[in-house]
């Protein structure tokens, strides 16, 4: 299988996550959202896979470019 690791598009926090460990996803799915300068911005699965991780939950502050999720395909 290949991971693929989703990055922050954005500094901010996390809003909401709307997927779980173990979620099938398909590539645009939106995985969690995040909000920055009031602003709510999706971070969706790149391609079709399992959500095989998630490394922060909501209210957790997150850097551009850190890791959010891992996507097993």
């Amino acid at each position: 299988m290949a991971r693929v690791e989703i990055g922050s598009p954005v500094t901010g926090t996390v809003w909401k996550v709307e997927r779980a460990v173990g979620d099938a996803v398909q590539e645009g799915d939106v995985i969690m959202i995040l909000e920055s300068m009031k602003m709510e911005i999706p971070v969706e699965a790149t391609e079709d896979g399992v959500v095989a991780e998630l490394t922060v939950a909501p209210g957790d502050s997150v850097e551009d470019d850190q890791i959010l999720c891992v996507v097993e395909s």
